[in-house]
């Protein structure tokens, strides 16, 4: 007996969500309608939040007319119905957008991810179109109590009362909610260490800088060059005294570290000669490659580079670099493997873009080419619609879930992932396999 599809959710005007008694969830791989197969669905997980896509009416799977259909009116409500999605818990990638009528859309959509979501009533419970990619527990948010916060950011906040640095990673936890900023007050795994003011990409869906006619940023920039002093003092305590302790060149409160790699590599410098301990990870675009080599010089233990995706065209498109090419990006990729370190691109996934066919060709033939050790799979948190007519997509990709197994097939080192690691957790055991995670 073939095993029936979720239901179709949908929401009122008030957020109500309901499941349809007869029509099924959906999802969309790029602008196409498709069902899901049932091994891209997973029930909804823990920390995960619905929320509906306003004046967008959803589209299910109508099994006796055995085709799609837009839901203008449904069981249970007044009014038109409302697409619902799913934003997934960290360690998930998803595989199918919700599948709606983006055309009906009045504004653009905020800058979240966008996960298709349906109701399973055997398992009764809601479930998404996604796959997890990492196990790494310590960003569960139930870790992050609010009510521990507060005194232990007031009490460093005295300790380093001049700091610059600390002052603003102490707003980005209490006011933006910034999990690794929360980290540095906890002193606990991994702490950021912001930068840089500004940046040489304009992305389309950058969470710190948006044009004013688009949707409101996540959070503001730092307006302040750290100095190699502020880094160290808020920096080598972290270090020394963490459980796993990281701390990362950028992240989302500031344009890219990389404009600022030669107070970056003084720091790395004073880090290392004052402890052994720990990692320092940069997170950047990778745009400069003899700023990486300065990098590397000075001591930095891995490297992330941001991708979208690595056809050039639609790399231009999304990232709209200033003053360098995708060329310079995958040799700075190159000069970080050469030299031993710990290399992973931050893969900014959505489907239909990042699994079709051009990109899967052309993806297999850059992990040849780089010898990357991970891709962390994050899903673009961006307007679907948006997207994709900024990334001319027109047809529907083999599937993300497909492009994982065939990334796997071809090599079988290469590891998936969400988040950085330890120097110590670079290669666990059993990192070969490491997916599928059951």
């Amino acid at each position: 007996m073939t095993k029936r599809l979720p239901r179709l959710v949908y929401a009122d005007a008030q957020g109500q969500i309901y499941d349809h008694p007869s029509l099924t969830m959906a999802g969309m791989n790029g602008p196409q309608t498709v069902l899901p197969d049932t091994v891209e669905l997973i029930p909804l997980p823990a920390g995960s939040r619905l929320f509906t896509i306003p004046d967008t009416p959803p589209i299910a799977w109508d099994e006796r007319s055995k085709s799609y259909t837009t839901v203008t009116r449904a069981p249970g409500m007044r009014g038109r119905p409302q697409a619902v999605s799913a934003f997934m818990a960290p360690g998930y990638a998803r595989i199918l957008l919700p599948a709606c009528d983006y055309r009906k859309k009045t504004v653009h959509l905020p800058l979240w991810s966008y996960t298709a979501v349906g109701w399973d009533e055997e398992q009764d419970c809601f479930v998404v179109a996604a796959t997890q990619v990492d196990t790494n527990q310590n960003w569960n948010p139930e870790k992050y109590d609010d009510r521990l916060l507060d005194p232990l950011v007031r009490k460093r906040l005295a300790e380093l009362p001049n700091n610059r640095l600390l002052e603003q990673l102490a707003r980005c936890a209490i006011d933006y909610h910034c999990f690794a900023a929360k980290n540095l007050f906890f002193r606990r795994w991994e702490a950021p260490l912001p930068t840089s003011p500004a940046c040489n990409s304009a992305c389309l869906g950058c969470i710190s800088l948006q044009a004013s006619d688009y949707c409101p940023s996540n959070q503001e920039r730092i307006g302040f060059v750290p100095t190699p002093e502020e880094l160290l003092e808020v920096a080598l305590p972290h270090l020394q005294e963490a459980p796993e302790a990281i701390v990362s060149f950028g992240q989302g409160c500031e344009g890219d570290p990389i404009l600022q790699a030669p107070t970056i590599a003084e720091a790395t410098r004073r880090l290392k000669a004052a402890t052994s301990r720990g990692t320092i990870n940069f997170n950047s675009n990778g745009s400069l490659p003899d700023r990486v080599q300065l990098l590397c010089d000075a001591g930095m233990d891995s490297f992330r580079f941001s991708l979208n995706s690595v056809i050039e065209e639609r790399y231009n498109a999304y990232y709209r670099p200033k003053g360098y090419g995708f060329g310079q990006v995958v040799q700075s990729l190159k000069i970080a493997k050469q030299a031993d370190r710990f290399t992973m691109i931050n893969y900014l996934i959505s489907p239909g873009v990042s699994d079709a066919p051009e990109e899967v060709d052309a993806l297999l033939r850059f992990v040849a080419e780089t010898g990357v050790d991970m891709i962390q799979l994050r899903n673009l948190s961006i307007d679907p619609d948006y997207y994709n007519r900024a990334m001319e997509v027109t047809g529907r990709g083999i599937g993300i879930y497909q492009l994982l197994v065939r990334l796997k097939q071809e090599f079988p080192r290469l590891q998936f992932g969400y988040y950085n690691r330890t120097r110590e957790n670079f290669f666990p055991p059993g990192f070969e396999a490491g997916w599928p995670i059951l």
